[in-house]
């Protein structure tokens, strides 16, 4: 079966070639929980995993906003491609060659894939122009001795692939226009600009240390500039294009990838020198964000990875800042955070140039502080610790804060540092703490996260799936036999005859038919490959959260019987619900013979429910 799109046996043998777990690892971390994984639904926010893949099925299911599917929907939902998209970049991958036609796209869809395509390859140019001059050209030589002197070897300069920009107006667009590239999508995307009067254009970047952006594919898709001399401003990035969004990108996450996922940690710079130096002190799960404040885009792309954070920014107070505004955003995403300490207004880069790459790995990385720690240490600057009154703002601020932790013997330990430090009495602070965690619990009993609807967990802790949905008797019965059926093209056959397409609820009704044709095919009961003929976003949802139900224990042909006997009921129990209301209207209404030719009908439902 094909659905007039794709045919069912080039879906299967991309699915053969690919196991779910594998696929869907490379985007979401997976904890294994008896038969199946789980983990945080890169669909949609959430604190408390409710993302399921089932390997036995090959398919995945979100319980929280109902994403499912097989490998091949779950690549085309997360990298944002169409369904045949998704399934030749599968196929690609595992070097099949299924005779698929090349998929047809609207003129502007090619022009925009066009486009994309050739400003990639301008790019890829470009960085290939800049680290050619930098490294065998006397003009680049000022800007390696620079480089040089800040500690960067031949080794680093290559992996990183830096180059470096020549001061001439014209020198990358007329090495590109030579190559037929269009200059006005090379404006477009950022790497020359227009003259003011018309009369041509001019290279973005001039006299500049070039970093290359990569994206986590590992292609080239802006660059991070630094002057070389006095021009302003002295960092400079690439401007938002197609292919590059500041707000999205993280600097390096091509190479920290494997090692982030390895660690389940990920280490948060500010700049791209900080990640490069801290590679080299063996800090290879080093990102940056890239000439912007940390966003929530940003958090979600981390968590989808990690499952801690450490928060490396600059020891000054504008670094100090950005990484206490950054907690809430990063622990909002379900991540935990720890903070780096860096002392005298140092950056990364300076600290390891004055104190070596063991001592910034054991007393800065691998010190860092968790959040909370982090943020009483931050507090503290705001409070003139002296002063008795003072003090005791700062400790009714600090006992605010533990409040929130869950953990209670969290709570206790940081109790003991603030009596310790500030000679109190244990009982007496716990009593303090005590009584600011129940006027909390008061004031947020009652609604959930109303600034968060998107989070999945309740205030008292528990996650929402807990609560499982209750389905009318005709829908638990219909949802029930679509599972068996899937599972048993005998039983589907049986269901055929006895049920034909009569399911109630319409998206039933769509699925039963699509099985019956998928059997009809002769295929064998598969549900991945199945979901994978549906090329349908809510029937593959329905389909993938169908396959979750274990009813293997409990299903044989009088369990069956009944279940197809409580579907039929229920368009009886419609109509007579329906006669009852007509009935009572007719009444009040005095009209006689409509309401005794009712209660005729009534009375013959009756006797057609208890006999079904």
């Amino acid at each position: 079966m094909s659905n007039g799109r794709i045919p069912e046996q080039v879906i299967e043998a991309v699915l053969k070639a690919h196991d779910i777990v594998e696929v869907v690892g490379r985007h979401v971390h997976l904890t294994k929980q008896g038969h199946y994984l789980k983990g945080l639904c890169p669909f949609h926010s959430e604190k408390t995993p409710s993302f399921t893949v089932t390997p036995e099925k090959q398919i995945y299911h979100c319980f929280g906003c109902g994403a499912g599917g097989n490998a091949v929907r779950f690549i085309s939902e997360v990298e944002g491609l169409t369904f045949g998209q998704a399934l030749r970049k599968l196929a690609a991958e595992a070097h099949l060659d299924l005779g698929l036609q090349p998929q047809q796209h609207t003129a502007a869809e090619t022009k925009e894939n066009a486009d994309r395509a050739k400003l990639l390859e301008a790019y890829e140019l470009a960085g290939k122009l800049y680290r050619y001059l930098l490294m065998n050209t006397a003009e680049g030589k000022p800007a390696l001795d620079y480089l040089r002197s800040r500690g960067m070897t031949d080794a680093l300069i290559e992996l990183f692939g830096i180059g470096y920009a020549p001061a001439g107006w014209e020198t990358l667009s007329k090495f590109l226009e030579g190559r037929q590239f269009p200059l006005p999508l090379l404006e477009q995307g950022g790497l020359i600009s227009a003259r003011q009067d018309g009369s041509g254009y001019f290279d973005k970047f001039r006299d500049r240390v070039m970093f290359p952006i990569l994206d986590w594919k590992g292609q080239t898709i802006a660059f991070a500039a630094r002057a070389m001399g006095d021009a302003q401003p002295k960092y400079l990035n690439s401007p938002e294009s197609m292919l590059f969004h500041k707000s999205r990108t993280l600097y390096n996450l091509h190479l920290a990838r494997p090692h982030i996922r390895k660690s389940q940690e990920l280490v948060l710079f500010e700049g791209y020198m900080d990640v490069i130096k801290s590679w080299e002190s063996g800090v290879t799960n080093g990102v940056a964000t890239m000439g912007t404040a940390l966003t929530a885009e940003h958090a979600e792309a981390i968590r989808r990875l990690a499952d801690r954070v450490v928060v490396a920014y600059d020891g000054d107070g504008a670094g100090q800042t950005a990484a206490y505004k950054s907690i809430p955003i990063l622990e909002n995403a379900g991540l935990a955070v720890r903070v780096a300490l860096l002392p005298g207004n140092l950056d990364p880069d300076e600290y390891i140039r004055k104190h070596g790459s063991e001592r910034y790995v054991r007393e800065v990385i691998t010190s860092a502080v968790p959040s909370i720690k982090y943020k009483l240490l931050y507090y503290r600057k705001n409070f003139r610790l002296q002063e008795d009154g003072e003090k005791l703002r700062y400790i009714r601020q600090a006992f605010k804060l533990i409040a929130t932790i869950a953990s209670p013997i969290e709570r206790e330990h940081y109790v003991k540092e603030l009596t310790n430090e500030f000679q109190l009495k244990f009982e007496t602070a716990m009593q303090e703490l005590n009584e600011i965690r129940l006027q909390s619990e008061k004031n947020e009993r009652f609604g959930d996260n109303k600034d968060k609807p998107w989070n999945n967990v309740m205030n008292d802790g528990k996650p929402r799936e807990q609560a499982p949905a209750i389905y009318p008797a005709y829908q638990f019965a219909e949802r029930q036999l679509l599972s068996v059926m899937m599972a048993d093209r005998d039983i589907s056959g049986y269901v055929q005859k006895q049920l034909g397409e009569h399911f109630n609820v319409e998206a039933h009704a769509a699925l039963a038919a699509y099985l019956y044709a998928y059997y009809a095919q002769g295929s064998e009961p598969n549900a991945s490959t199945f979901i994978g003929t549906l090329q349908d976003d809510k029937l593959e949802s329905l389909a993938s959260s169908l396959t979750l139900i274990d009813n293997r224990n409990g299903i044989n042909d009088a369990v069956i019987d009944d279940y197809i006997r409580e579907i039929r009921k229920f368009p009886l129990l419609q109509m007579l619900e329906q006669k009852r209301k007509e009935i009572k209207q007719a009444e009040r209404s005095g009209d006689l013979s409509t309401a005794l030719q009712l209660g005729s009908e009534i009375i013959a439902l009756e006797k057609k429910l208890k006999s079904s």
